[in-house]
């Protein structure tokens, strides 16, 4: 329900108001009798008077929830209800509840709460789900101890799963049976879970460095557990790494993951039960791509070191989502990188990592839906969620290891584990813990001001300019920080930005830094820490004028505006020790090349948007003896249409569309007897194993073979089609059979038919791969407007459902979020069809409506008649009188840009 004030505006939560609650929940025990149908909750508390708080009545929280007993002490209990809150008046200062309630988990299409899925029970708690399961203090800064008992069919339900440690079970008549689970640790409500259905599990004891034993286990259904291994390694290198590098220890005697299908999120890191998306645990080499083996493994660990960072300490208030989300994002990624073999790999794993925040979150950043990593107010904490939260919170984590070292900021996790375990805290105590640790610190004597980055919304703006100075073999660099007003915030003041920086000679060699006033140089990088609004620095000693390399590594999340000329990219592209900015480099000219040819009407049908420098610098990539193949495909990867379109004042997205086709087409015709020879030379990788060698190597003969087909599409050759085909069927792993059917489909070649018709028949019964099989056709270069009336008959297709989630974002998502080349048409089509399903969605699941209503933040920035559409497509949604309030905030928002 969408609760309006007396004008009818919709009433927001806001950070300021925050209050500890009236009443403290001390113990909960839960009886569940599971019936899809019916099922039947007794929920009995223990409660306590807050103290520090004046009296007021207890407010428990509820949604859809059928009420059957109320029962304080035993005894029953007048009460009122005021919308979906059940109010208790005239309580003692510490007494026992007892609700009983009944609910239909096969009728809850919004996942939230329990649900049915496939005939299993499964919880989504996270945010505010356990107020679907029985009224509650549905907050996280509310924690608990639970005992939770579990009644079933046996026969249907013959695994009882709950958190924490199993501590009896046996049968009951009727054919039913039951299991009871002891959490030994506290928790907020949202970290509640159950699972109950026909499941088997991969397990593996593992010994820890303390000697104490723990048994891991994977939960899936019986046809599926020859894809779990990777899941597994998972979890054990995730356990390993979290003890090894920051000390923290698997702290229960097992823990769990179990897979669903029907889920919103990619998983949920409910105490020792962990609930995920298939698509986050189910691969072998015959149904998952590397990418999907890359992603199990950020995504196995994520949820796993939540057990410290979200479970052990948790947020006070949902204001504060990033204090775990943030944190365990770069946890991961540290993760992930440490797992590297090599540098080379560990800069691959950065470099895709930036690629989301900048095509995703500056967008955010600069949109309707702006906030800062530490929101303001919301008025559906589920639209928070989002790339500000987790990927630009790790990137601030990620400037305070930067301020403080790598060995510093371990120290400063230790603290914040030691002062805050079992407590539920804020933003401003994991900063101050960090800070405490290493308090000679940059970031100890900038703590206030480098908070900003918690409250301020909009991604900085950094502009540097060079001057060299001949005769005094000096180089100066000036600096000014700015950022753009967001929604509620017109001014900013200036940041804290750890500035990676080098600087190369003419010639490409890495030159010393020494600043003025400093007696010797020091090789390699230097950090800067920028905290003014202008300042500068001078190097000296300098023989001649230097080719700046800026925020190396990324070293903060802020755009970088430096005139450099081509000459100088192009020495940072062949040359620069810092794989991140030599990635970059490369993706500055062929954002040059893209904006410069935006801008220039087409002199012909055949757009040649590239110089020759820029190709031959491709080509010089392409064949250099050294660089590792997964660097390679990602700088011979153009920027995508949608980073392209940030770049722009107004756009045009059918221009954009046709000139970075063109820049595709350029480069493979230019390079084609180069990438013939890369795909010889890196098509054959032996056993299949997602190393990322290998990796890297497939990932580079999968974008030869795209180039070599685009190539034959323009000379009518029928030769490498043909082979690409016969690679598709001929392939003995997922990686390789989808390159070249990606490559079929993204040339738009003849052959993708008979392609995408074999694709469907071996894997009709992999839902996870039809998952891809849809999502490729959605999100396929449009040709002439044939991508909608596709999309239109893939959803009519019979493996097509619009209520599963991923099913839904397979079609529907790709082609509205991540095809802008279709979906933005002269004729509104696009946004109608938009429009329809946003509508449709929020009907069914509000929280995956509300995550499709996003697509058209950026409406503002179009061109006419793209702009008036799309504008009138978001009033359409928004003047729905039933809209949820997930989407309502969206769309609302979305017409003040």
């Amino acid at each position: 329900m969408l609760l309006r004030d007396a004008q009818g505006q919709p009433i927001a939560i806001r950070r300021e108001d925050y209050s500890a609650p009236a009443y403290w929940i001390d113990t909960v025990d839960l009886t569940f009798d599971l019936d899809p149908a019916k099922t039947r909750v007794l929920n009995r508390m223990r409660l306590r008077r807050n103290p520090d708080v004046a009296p007021e009545p207890l407010r428990l929280d509820g949604d859809e929830l059928n009420l059957a007993r109320v029962l304080v002490d035993g005894q029953g209990a007048s009460f009122r209800m005021d919308v979906d809150q059940l109010v208790i008046d005239n309580l003692p200062d510490a007494f026992e509840l007892e609700i009983f309630t009944t609910c239909c988990p096969v009728k809850n299409t919004k996942l939230m709460g329990l649900f049915v899925s496939e005939d299993t029970f499964f919880t989504q708690c996270e945010a505010e789900g356990f107020r679907r399961i029985t009224y509650f203090l549905d907050r996280p800064d509310v924690m608990a101890s639970y005992t939770v008992t579990l009644r079933a069919a046996k026969a249907a339900y013959p695994v009882l799963l709950s958190n924490g440690n199993l501590v009896e079970q046996g049968d009951l008549p009727e054919g039913r049976h039951f299991a009871k689970w002891v959490d030994p640790f506290r928790k907020p409500s949202y970290l509640f879970a159950l699972v109950a259905g026909k499941l088997v599990a991969r397990e593996q004891r593992i010994k820890a460095r303390n000697g104490k034993e723990h048994l891991l286990q994977v939960y899936v259904r019986a046809g599926d557990l020859d894809k779990t291994e990777h899941a597994m390694n998972s979890l054990i290198n995730s356990v390993m790494w979290d003890e090894a590098r920051f000390g923290l220890p698997l702290d229960l005697d097992r823990f769990m993951i179990v897979a669903t299908s029907d889920f919103n999120m990619g998983a949920m890191e409910n105490k020792g039960l962990n609930i995920f998306n298939t698509k986050y645990v189910l691969a072998n080499q015959a149904t998952a791509t590397d990418a999907d083996y890359s992603n199990i493994e950020s995504v196995v660990g994520h949820e796993y070191f939540h057990n410290w960072s979200g479970d052990r300490v948790t947020c006070r208030d949902w204001f504060q989502l990033s204090l775990k989300e943030g944190l365990t994002v770069f946890r991961d990624q540290e993760f992930s990188q440490d797992l590297c073999a090599d540098a080379s790999a560990r800069a691959v794993k950065r470099i895709e990592d930036v690629r989301v925040l900048r095509t995703a979150q500056f967008p955010e950043d600069a949109g309707p839906m702006a906030h800062p990593v530490r929101p303001d107010s919301y008025i559906e904490i589920s639209n928070f969620y989002t790339v500000t939260i987790y990927e630009k919170g790790a990137e601030v984590v990620r400037m305070m290891q930067t301020l403080v070292g790598r060995k510093g900021f371990e120290r400063g996790i230790t603290l914040y584990f030691e002062r805050h375990d079992g407590q539920a805290v804020t933003c401003d105590d994991f900063a101050q813990a960090i800070a405490d640790a290493n308090p000679d610190s940059d970031l100890a004597r900038l703590l206030p001001q480098f908070k900003r980055w918690y409250s301020q919304a909009g991604t900085p703006r950094l502009a540097a300019h060079g001057v060299y100075d001949a005769s005094a073999r000096s180089y100066t660099l000036s600096f000014v920080q700015s950022c753009q007003p967001t929604p509620g915030q017109p001014s900013k003041d200036p940041f804290v930005i750890p500035v990676n920086i080098g600087l190369l000679g003419t010639d490409g060699r890495e030159l010393p830094l020494q600043l003025e006033g400093e007696s010797n140089g020091v090789a390699g990088t230097r950090t800067l820490v920028l905290t003014r609004a202008g300042e500068q620095v001078t190097f000296v000693n300098i023989d001649a004028e230097p080719v700046p390399s800026i925020l190396r590594g990324f070293s903060a999340p802020v755009i970088l505006d430096y005139e450099y000329t081509d000459a100088q990219l192009l020495t940072l592209l062949a040359n620069d020790p810092d794989p991140f900015n030599r990635w970059e480099a490369g993706q500055r000219l062929a954002l040059r090349a893209a904006v410069r040819a935006i801008a220039t009407p087409p002199a012909g049908t055949h757009e040649l948007p590239l110089n020759d420098a820029f190709v031959d610098a491709m080509r010089g990539v392409l064949r250099h003896s050294t660089l590792d193949a997964a660097f390679k495909e990602l700088v011979l990867t153009l920027p995508s249409e949608t980073y392209i379109a940030e770049q722009l004042e107004v756009v045009d997205p059918q221009r954009v569309h046709v000139v970075r086709e063109a820049m595709r087409a350029q480069l493979a015709t230019a390079l084609l007897a180069d990438w013939e020879l890369v795909y010889e030379q890196n098509r054959d990788t032996g056993a299949y194993t997602p190393d990322p060698v290998s990796s890297g190597r497939r990932a580079l003969a999968g974008i030869a073979l795209t180039h070599l087909c685009l190539a034959a599409r323009a000379t009518g050759d029928a030769v490498w089609p043909g082979k690409t085909l016969q690679r598709f069927k001929d392939a003995g792993n997922m990686t390789d059979r989808f390159n070249a059917l990606n490559a079929l489909v993204s040339s738009g070649h003849a052959l993708a038919a008979q392609a995408l018709a074999r694709f469907h028949e071996i894997f009709k019964d992999e839902a996870l791969v039809i998952d891809k099989w849809f999502s490729l056709q959605a999100g396929a270069p449009d040709r002439g407007g044939d991508i909608l009336p596709l999309v239109k008959q893939l959803m009519k297709h019979p493996d097509f459902s619009i209520k599963n989630p991923n099913r839904a974002r397979s079609v529907i998502f790709s082609y509205c979020s991540a095809n802008p080349g279709a979906l933005h048409r002269p004729d509104a089509a696009g946004y109608v069809f938009w429009s329809d399903r946003v509508i449709e969605l929020d009907a069914i699941n509000p929280q995956v409506a509300a995550r499709l209503a996003r697509a058209l933040d950026r409406w503002s920035k179009l061109a006419e008649p793209y702009r008036s559409a799309a504008r009138e497509a978001i009033a359409r949604v928004a003047a729905r009188p039933d809209l949820s309030k997930d989407t309502h905030e969206v769309v609302t928002r979305a017409l003040t840009a």
